[in-house]
């Protein structure tokens, strides 16, 4: 396994000045995105700019920035809809931006997206380059993976990302790109040694999904590994041990506030934002419910080519998984990938979503960047471009749909 030891980072000018070309063809990926999107939309009497900023949860968090939590939905069915299930952060953010500026909720929205969407492909830069690359500063090689593709390897992260089939949702007034920006910083914090930002950006990734737990666990992972690696050392040395533990309390606490926060404004008990899950038919079954629906697809041959499509999906996602371990990543990688994954593949929430879901799980993407890095010039803008098309064009069509991402 990779040594977690601190090994310091470098200054965020020259980070930034390293991360330029990811940076420039990730807004290049997104462009041809945005572009797409625009023409097919209209080409079908549609708004572009209404479907990535007021549709969806899009809506339900532009709500919650101008009007607060207190809204619901009651179906015919009984299933309530409450926008407690919605985490604070990006209607913060939002309401923040609409009294400091002139735009509305909804572009306030979409500004942050726009601009999260630019500090995860930043951090996932950092993470890939730190991991794989050697540091010219130094002159010699600290990377634990020797023979990595550097800088190379940090570019073809993000652009992978970028081209994911739901890449579009980055450019959405959605929370995934916030909590993608903060789960990558954090998790580059932790390899870097930098204890006390890794646990406040985890916290602010507790405050913006669910899924913030996987940051946190993350987090507890490399400070116990800290821990225990320290624990022989003299007294008057110990002082190091206080930035693990700092971030083991905060990493947990945006989930915790705002889950207790839930429970004291319903008045039904500190674990009520269950039941507010539950009231959009969200839970976590083990995959049971995703198993009966892709099961259910096998009923007819035209669905059963979905069936066979999701199960290749699922079985990719696995085997990236599995390269990732026979490739030594860190663990707390490993372990925030894990959770993410299984968080996303073995709710009962809306199957539609799930890739989605997927998109924060950024480390899955690294052993594929590694190889792409390896090889020839042009295999690598090849198979970037062809996905940069495909994903353009399948984000125009997803979103132009009756369900929501």
């Amino acid at each position: 396994m990779t040594d977690l030891a601190p090994r310091g980072a470098p200054p965020a000018a020259a980070t930034l000045r390293r991360a330029a070309p990811a940076l420039l063809g990730y807004v290049a990926v997104r462009a041809l995105g945005l572009l797409v999107l625009a023409v097919w939309s209209a080409a079908r009497d549609k708004d572009a700019y209404t479907l990535l900023t007021a549709r969806w949860d899009a809506l339900w968090y532009t709500r919650v920035a101008e009007l607060g939590y207190g809204y619901e939905v009651r179906l015919p069915n009984g299933d309530v809809h409450s926008n407690l299930a919605f985490f604070p952060l990006l209607p913060w953010l939002e309401r923040l931006l609409a009294a400091t500026t002139p735009l509305s909720y909804a572009d306030a929205g979409f500004a942050v997206a726009l601009l999260s969407s630019l500090a995860a492909a930043w951090g996932i830069f950092a993470v890939a380059d730190h991991l794989y690359g050697s540091r010219e500063q130094e002159g010699r090689e600290t990377r634990p993976w020797k023979g990595g593709g550097g800088r190379r390897a940090g570019i073809c992260a993000v652009l992978l990302w970028a081209v994911l089939p739901v890449g579009i949702v980055q450019s959405m007034a959605y929370s995934e790109s916030l909590f993608t920006a903060l789960a990558a910083w954090s998790l580059y914090a932790l390899l870097t040694g930098r204890w006390a930002t890794a646990g406040l950006l985890a916290c602010l990734a507790g405050l913006t999904r669910p899924v913030g737990l996987a940051v946190a666990a993350a987090v507890w992972t490399a400070a116990v590994a800290a821990l225990v690696r320290d624990r022989g050392r003299p007294r008057a040395d110990r002082a190091s041990l206080l930035g693990p533990v700092l971030a083991m309390l905060l990493s947990p606490l945006g989930t915790a506030a705002y889950v207790l926060w839930v429970g004291r404004h319903t008045g039904k008990g500190p674990l009520s934002y269950l039941d507010v899950q539950a009231g959009w038919r969200n839970g976590f079954d083990g995959g049971y419910a995703f198993a009966r629906f892709v099961a259910d697809k096998f009923t007819s041959f035209p669905s059963a080519l979905a069936g066979v499509a999701l199960i290749a999906g699922v079985g990719l996602v696995a085997w990236l998984y599995v390269v990732c371990v026979r490739q030594g990543q860190p663990p707390p990688l490993l372990v925030y990938a894990g959770v993410v994954t299984a968080l996303a593949l073995c709710a009962s929430s809306y199957f539609g979503s799930k890739p989605r879901l997927l998109l924060p799980a950024f480390p899955l993407l690294l052993p594929l960047a590694r190889a792409l890095a390896r090889a020839r010039t042009p295999t690598p803008a090849l198979v970037v471009g062809a996905a940069a098309v495909a994903s353009a064009l399948y984000g125009a069509f997803w979103l132009n749909g009756s369900g929501p991402p």
